[in-house]
């Protein structure tokens, strides 16, 4: 058998597949490639069997034309079941987000697809699947951290994880800091900073309640428990009651309360400055403090 004949009977076993899946032989431009009305439902033993064939024509094909969209077009919906297997894989991980990790995992299929190359004498199925997890790899590790940390670091997340594992069933206890340095030849610093950054993967509301509430009380919000007062905003507010008071002042007295609370001089050293007695500062200070304490009770 010559190998023109072996190519056309090939394309007429393949078009009597298509057929079986829905698919049919028209009559448009798609040169000698057979045409699928759905390529979407060709079953993947077929697809397998079909894509052969696209491959082998869209190399020959100039990019652009109408001949080549739809060969590229009609292998993408062919092997969408690589897309869904992949995926699947990530069930647990991807939340509400399947229909995003499709999307992600069809990218991967596409550059799959344009690198392709029948001489490499390997299944598409095991060239592509590494591409389209690749993708959906790459969208977790963009997408899924509550906070963004640098990529070593969320590389770094997933050794501990396993390194911990591993120990965990040796040790039959947590591993120390030392012995996750000591396994995976890093330094004990390097360890704490992923391990930290680990935190950063996930985070939760603070009204969420304490798993520390005992179950027959009213159980508390994070927020409860870990929120206090900050002691600088009580600072604050009081520099923002001072200021207008301070401007009351007349020039003299304000620099008289630089001197003693700013620069932090004497009154003996102020009296100097000013040409007064040591005495005479001290009448004025407790006087100015005490102008000043009043007017802030009664902003209070």
């Amino acid at each position: 058998m010559t190998a023109m004949s072996a190519r056309a009977t090939g394309t007429t076993a393949l078009n009597g597949s298509a057929s079986r899946t829905g698919a049919r032989t028209a009559d448009v431009t798609t040169g000698d490639l057979p045409w699928i009305e759905d390529a979407g439902k060709v079953a993947p033993q077929d697809a397998r069997a079909l894509s052969k064939i696209f491959f082998d024509r869209l190399q020959l094909l100039e990019e652009g034309t109408h001949e080549h969209q739809y060969a590229r077009n009609t292998l993408i919906e062919m092997n969408l079941s690589l897309v869904r297997f992949a995926a699947s894989r990530f069930r647990n991980r991807g939340g509400d987000d399947t229909e995003d990790i499709i999307q992600v995992g069809t990218i991967g299929l596409i550059k799959a697809i344009d690198r392709f190359d029948l001489s490499r004498e390997v299944e598409f199925a095991t060239f592509a699947v590494p591409y389209i997890v690749g993708e959906i790899k790459r969208f977790f590790r963009d997408t899924t951290w509550s906070v963004h940390v640098p990529r070593r670091l969320q590389e770094l997340r997933v050794d501990l994880a396993k390194a911990k594992e591993q120990l965990s069933g040796e040790l039959d206890r947590d591993p120390t800091v030392k012995e996750l340095a000591a396994h995976l030849d890093l330094p004990e610093e390097e360890i704490i900073e992923g391990l930290v950054a680990a935190n950063g993967y996930s985070a939760g509301s603070l009204d969420t309640p304490s798993a520390d509430s005992d179950s027959g009380q009213e159980q508390r919000a994070y927020a409860d428990v870990l929120g206090e007062a900050d002691p600088g905003m009580e600072t604050v507010e009081n520099l923002h009651t001072l200021a207008p008071l301070l401007d009351q002042l007349d020039e003299r007295e304000r620099r008289i309360v630089q001197m003693r609370f700013g620069a932090e001089m004497t009154q003996s050293q102020i009296g100097a400055e000013l040409g007064v007695s040591q005495m005479h500062v001290s009448r004025l200070l407790s006087r100015i403090v005490q102008q000043l304490r009043k007017g802030m009770s009664v902003e209070a």
